[in-house]
């Protein structure tokens, strides 16, 4: 058990905040995207800067807490969070920095993609990345990323150029071909636990317009459109970049009331070009 004298030394050295289980903001603070996950830490650090990441990492190391890092809280499996233990919270580092000229992208821990989106659109640029736009960039990179410019440009990680990391002892390092290099290595398709990563500098793809849009099948028809796809896949340009799915319609205003609740099969159809050509155009499946 943490003395209290302890902890409010730990709060006074944070430019972020310290929430604690008697704080009105906890219940709130704790949430994650998935809503079956309900864990309760002992501590959330709210981070505002690299200093207060350090700060964290070493408060944990040395009081001996289950530490887990939160970006997003996107997470499925809920490891943003973890019981009777301390989250690095990193949500209020949310800046973006795009150079046109260079076309890179330097990205805050806590940003989502679609803080990404917003700010290299004005580029005409983007950050190959997943497909919904609440999910934070810190996990999705780690984890490799797949999306709708997967298949043109790779997976967020292979795109990722330089990291800046405070490892678990509380050192500040940064990450690339040249500079710890096996750490690069390592953040690039190893895994997690490697240390907090503070900031991630991106390559920046040109993307001028993206035309997409969803197909339903009747989940009937599933096994017909999935043997199409699997033929169609390979042939198609890496422009496009579909994606098929099997799911019941959620009971949501986005689609339509008659299709609520209904199990269906899923194509997704996300088509980046330079000119603009209408979606419709694009070939329609053809089913034996």
């Amino acid at each position: 058990m943490l003395k209290d004298g302890i902890i409010r030394e730990f709060k006074a050295g944070l430019r972020g905040e310290l929430i604690q289980r008697s704080d009105e903001r906890y219940e709130e603070a704790r949430k994650l995207y998935n809503g079956m996950i309900d864990k309760r830490p002992l501590l959330i650090a709210r981070c505002a800067d690299v200093a207060d990441v350090i700060l964290a990492v070493r408060f944990g190391r040395e009081n001996d807490l289950l530490t887990a890092i939160r970006g997003g809280g996107h997470n499925g499996p809920g490891l943003g969070s973890c019981n009777d233990g301390l989250v690095i919270d990193l949500s209020l580092m949310r800046g973006v920095r795009v150079d046109p000229t260079g076309r890179t992208v330097q990205v805050g821990p806590g940003c989502t993609q679609g803080d990404v989106d917003h700010a290299t659109h004005a580029f005409a640029l983007a950050v190959p990345s997943g497909v919904v736009s609440t999910t934070g960039i810190a996990g999705l990179t780690l984890g490799g990323g797949h999306g709708y410019l997967s298949r043109k440009y790779g997976l967020t990680i292979d795109n990722l150029i330089e990291a800046d990391v405070v490892l678990a002892d509380g050192r500040f390092v940064t990450a690339n071909v040249s500079q710890n290099e096996d750490l690069f290595w390592a953040l690039r398709g190893g895994g997690g636990n490697f240390g907090v990563v503070t900031s991630f500098v991106f390559k920046g793809r040109p993307v001028s317009t993206v035309y997409g849009g969803p197909i339903f099948w009747d989940l009937k028809d599933g096994q017909r459109v999935m043997k199409w796809y699997r033929k169609f896949l390979p042939e198609a340009p890496v422009e496009l970049s579909p994606f098929l799915g099997l799911q019941t319609v959620p009971s949501t205003e986005r689609f339509p009331k008659e299709i609520w609740g209904k199990k269906i099969c899923i194509f997704r159809i996300p088509y980046l070009c330079e000119v603009k050509m209408a979606p419709w155009l694009l070939p329609r499946p053809r089913f034996p």
